[in-house]
């Protein structure tokens, strides 16, 4: 059955959510699956030993995930990032690539990854058609990052990624870092040097309460106005004007021209009202959050619906009653703290 949805029928459907914040980027989580068990993600004392973790047979197949992408894209959706879990994971990955970049409409497709299997897919993904690559690396003392992982992550290995990608033609990378305090804040400094003066740009990421397993602690948290401070004391840094009220990332420059930092600064300095984001999860979810603490259910739309109209009528149904601004709201009296795990929705 051909879901696809007449690109005529774009302009007859403005989505605008009660904030009037417009949808212009999907977040598709293709697979719930890691290789790592990250302290702040997927922390292994959480799942008890356990496979919790969705059966293949059970995730969105490459058409599915095609024709869904589709109908996004339908009602302003310019912008698309793969997730997980680990995105490389999924089998066929760089073929789901291929078939996503032809879609007519959609500007630009990225991919945040651990980075441990880049050696083997950068190569075919850069072929298929994906534009960028954010590779996540919180730390460059091996020690540290063992811990922060789980025992899983090789430091050596995610480096070897970074070497892939730009093999492949990735000569500009987002290196994502999650800063705790009393954790790895004490390497943040080294790592900044080691890619100062590469085109990579390492964006600090303030730690964060998605879900409910990360035992997070706002005591944890080191707002960003900390590293502006201390990164300016040892090399000059500007900040840089916003291309997009959606940018997560306040970007400033190195005054003697060696890059770029960003900082996503979710606790101390909430982005909401610029989120034009939505996520959908490697089974169908769709959630309008990172810190949602429930979504909608499009696999029966997807999979078994006669009218792609009626996919489409339901994410702008689900957009435009959204309101969402956790981030603003986190310390709120009686504020929902029960929200999806982040390795479901992809970050």
């Amino acid at each position: 059955m051909d879901m696809r949805i007449p690109l005529k029928s774009v302009e007859t459907v403005p989505s605008l959510d009660r904030l009037q914040r417009p949808l212009r980027e999907l977040r598709m989580s293709v697979i719930d699956r890691c290789n790592f068990r990250c302290s702040y993600c997927m922390p292994a004392d959480s799942l008890q030993g356990q496979g919790v973790f969705l059966p293949l047979e059970k995730l969105l197949t490459d058409h599915e995930i095609e024709n869904l992408v589709r109908a996004f894209v339908q009602l302003g959706v310019r912008k698309l990032r793969l997730t997980g879990g680990e995105p490389l994971l999924r089998p066929g990955l760089p073929a789901l690539v291929e078939q996503l970049a032809a879609i007519p409409g959609l500007d630009d497709i990225a991919l945040t990854t651990n980075g441990v299997m880049l050696p083997r897919l950068a190569k075919d993904l850069a072929d298929a058609g994906l534009g960028r690559i954010t590779v996540s690396l919180d730390t460059l003392d091996e020690q540290v990052l063992a811990r922060m992982s789980g025992g899983k992550a090789s430091l050596d290995q995610v480096l070897a990624g970074i070497t892939a990608a730009e093999a492949a033609g990735f000569e500009q990378l987002k290196i994502n870092t999650v800063v705790q305090r009393g954790v790895n804040d004490h390497t943040i400094m080294d790592l900044l040097a080691h890619f100062r003066g590469t085109p990579h740009r390492v964006r600090l990421i303030e730690f964060m309460d998605v879900g409910n397993s990360n035992h997070w602690n706002k005591s944890d948290v080191v707002p960003n106005s900390e590293w502006v401070e201390k990164i300016n004391r040892k090399w000059r840094i500007s900040p840089l004007s916003s291309a997009s009220a959606a940018e997560t990332a306040r970007r400033y420059a190195y005054q003697d021209g060696k890059g770029e930092i960003g900082f996503i600064s979710s606790i101390s300095q909430p982005f909401c009202g610029g989120c034009a984001r939505a996520r959908v999860t490697a089974d169908g979810i769709f959630y309008t959050c990172l810190f949602s603490s429930k979504g909608t259910n499009l696999m029966p739309m997807i999979r078994h619906a006669d009218s792609p109209e009626e996919l489409r009528r339901r994410i702008h149904s689900v957009w435009v009653k959204r309101n969402d601004r956790y981030s603003e709201e986190r310390d709120q009296p009686g504020h929902d703290q029960r929200k999806v795990e982040m390795y479901r929705l992809g970050g």
